[in-house]
């Protein structure tokens, strides 16, 4: 049985690479909508190899992962960014630090900065001529760290794969700690999600995601603030990592909040140069460019406007709402008694979920944060939020268009869907048990 299983885990890996070559020549030939529906038939298929690989055996199905991912990574590490542009961002604020020179200080095309052009990232900048950069100075510091190592982009994109070798280290860490068996490692491993965003388009949520995962195995157990302080440096490289505090701090407890206003405040000690223009472009334009201002950013407020018509304030009573809803479930899971490393994962899981549906991202990289879940706990939420980030892909213009909001619709609505499976099956598991279930995301 286990022959059999590692022959079928080959095939599922032999698929999951074939089609993720098809889908680098289905981007530069035909566009975004062939790339997802390959980008997504790949995904289906890590989906299928979290079960196989549980069945084989574990050493050898444990190096076939290894090596498959390995092997994924280096194809796309091979070719150009085809989905974001912004990696050329990171190269040039590195190239900008080591001239002495603040990030936050000038656009990328100011004359300040005129001896600092080439031909291979100056160009490629994206807002060149309208925004200093956005990203918090974590982020600004791993920029520089790398670029003293190459300032090109294959020497980010290796950086930033260095980076998910620590992400999956703590994944195998909780794994053996929750007891389960370590080729789960393939649900993350060879989920397109991580593969393209990170080694491809070389997306900083790697260093965030990887901090995130570290402070979240330091609070787990037993160490705190050390796990806060891994967390806030990750929420500096992007912000999104704040959510998995509550995991590092309970009700009442001063010294968690004073080591992240510490950190904060240490981490923004070199850029204050420019005042308050260390908040670079996402007080001067992002929040703008991408509707957060007037609502439309959000799905269930299109959703709400499609069905209602807009109505006064509505913007400013959901992102209220949603506020309040995101506490809530903080609170519980910082007030969670007993904690245990499943616990402490499920309520963090929950959380990040729960963000991603209330705030839904436009882009697609934004929801790797979830994507260690999938190896961790599994479930059809987890699964369906994080394959469906794929239908966010929108990079080119000419070909055929399906309408943002229908891609939305089907990636909100299949996880609403997928929630209510879920809930549905632990409900037949107590049924069944005459117990408690664990959690909407442990169910299958």
């Amino acid at each position: 049985m286990q022959r059999a299983a590692l022959i079928r885990l080959w095939l599922l890996a032999a698929g999951i690479v074939a089609l993720t070559v098809a889908a680098a020549y289905a981007m530069q030939a035909a566009g975004d909508n062939p790339f997802m529906v390959l980008a997504l038939a790949s995904g289906l298929l890590a989906l299928a190899s979290t079960r196989v690989a549980e069945q084989a055996e574990t050493r050898k199905a444990l190096w076939l992962i290894i090596g498959v991912a390995v092997l994924l990574r280096g194809i796309l590490l091979a070719l150009d960014p085809l989905l974001s542009s912004d990696i050329y961002r990171y190269v040039w604020d590195g190239k900008v630090q080591a001239a002495g020179i603040n990030p936050y200080r000038y656009f990328p095309n100011n004359e300040a900065l005129i001896a600092l052009r080439d031909s291979a990232i100056y160009p490629n900048i994206n807002r060149a001529d309208a925004a200093v950069t956005i990203y918090p100075p974590v982020a600004q510091m791993f920029f520089f760290l790398v670029t003293r190592l190459g300032e090109n982009i294959t020497t980010m994109k290796l950086a930033l794969v260095a980076c998910e070798s620590g992400i999956a280290f703590a994944i195998l860490a909780f794994l053996r700690r929750l007891g389960r068996p370590p080729t789960r490692l393939v649900a993350y491993a060879w989920h397109p999600l991580p593969a393209w965003e990170i080694a491809n388009n070389g997306h900083v949520d790697a260093l965030m995601v990887m901090l995130m995962m570290l402070g979240l195995w330091f609070a787990l157990t037993g160490r705190p603030l050390r796990g806060a302080a891994a967390i806030t440096l990750g929420a500096l490289a992007k912000p999104f990592a704040l959510l998995a505090l509550p995991a590092a701090w309970r009700p009442w407890d001063w010294k968690v909040p004073a080591l992240v206003l510490a950190a904060v405040v240490l981490c923004y000690l070199p850029y204050l140069s420019v005042g308050s223009g260390v908040f670079g472009y996402f007080t001067t334009g992002y929040i703008q460019e991408e509707s957060l201002d007037t609502g439309s950013a959000f799905w269930i407020v299109t959703v709400w406007r499609t069905l209602f018509g807009i109505t006064r304030a509505d913007v400013v009573v959901y992102l209220a709402a949603a506020a309040i809803v995101l506490v809530a479930f903080g609170i519980v899971a910082a007030m969670r008694e007993p904690r245990s490393i499943a616990t402490g994962l499920a309520d963090i899981n929950r959380l990040l979920l729960v963000f991603l549906l209330l705030l839904s991202p436009n882009y697609p990289w934004y929801f790797l944060m979830v994507t260690p879940f999938v190896a961790l706990r599994g479930g059809a939420p987890n699964w369906t939020m994080s394959l469906g980030a794929i239908l966010l892909q929108n990079e080119v213009d000419w070909d055929h268009y399906v309408p943002y909001m229908v891609r939305e619709t089907i990636l909100y609505g299949a996880f609403l869907a997928a929630c209510g499976y879920a809930a549905w099956r632990a409900r037949q598991k107590d049924s069944i048990q005459g117990g408690r279930g664990d959690d909407l995301t442990d169910a299958r």
